[in-house]
């Protein structure tokens, strides 16, 4: 049994005891937070929209952290003009612990 689960602005396909990074959310680590699903599967039978509004998927937060270093580098040849800048995302990575 897996479920599509719609986290930090992204989907992401789960099932019981995976680990998932997500954006940033506010709760603390050792909590328990619920992400609606979009699409269930269930022993081949799938089950999509409004069928699924009503299956939620809980998730135990495990901890915050920082992604890894991107660099942007913005360059234009012949001119001279060049610009570098750097981002690291923060995550929470999540468990799941049951689905439905």
């Amino acid at each position: 049994m897996y479920a599509i689960v719609r986290a930090g602005g992204h989907q992401e396909k789960v099932s019981v005891g995976d680990e998932i990074e997500v954006n940033r959310v506010p709760e603390e680590p050792g909590a328990t937070i619920e992400l609606p699903a979009v699409m269930v599967v269930s022993d081949g039978a799938v089950k999509t929209g409004t069928d699924a509004a009503g299956v939620t998927v809980a998730a135990e937060v495990m901890d915050h952290h920082r992604g890894p270093k991107i660099k942007v580098l913005r360059y234009k040849n012949k001119t001279g003009y060049r610009r570098r800048q750097g981002h690291r995302q923060d995550l929470t990575r999540l468990r799941v612990t049951s689905i439905g």
